[in-house]
């Protein structure tokens, strides 16, 4: 019950899928991807990602870092 503020996907290519759906239909903002598992934050931005996405991912990379 509610809106939904985070998406998971079981992997990377379902991800870019359902984000470019979001952004699409709802026109939405995304952040990410933002990849679970590694010692560091890590992000797997797209070649054509826009200047707007990639200062996000880097913004929320930077403070997950300093609380890593």
């Amino acid at each position: 019950a509610g809106r939904a503020n985070i998406l998971i996907f079981p992997d990377l290519d379902a991800g870019n899928i359902g984000i470019k759906l979001v952004q699409n239909f709802a026109k939405a903002s995304s952040c990410g991807p933002l990849l679970q598992g590694f010692r560091k934050p890590v992000s797997d931005l797209s070649r054509s990602a826009p200047v707007e996405d990639i200062v996000a991912v880097v913004s929320m990379l930077s403070i997950c870092a300093q609380n890593a």
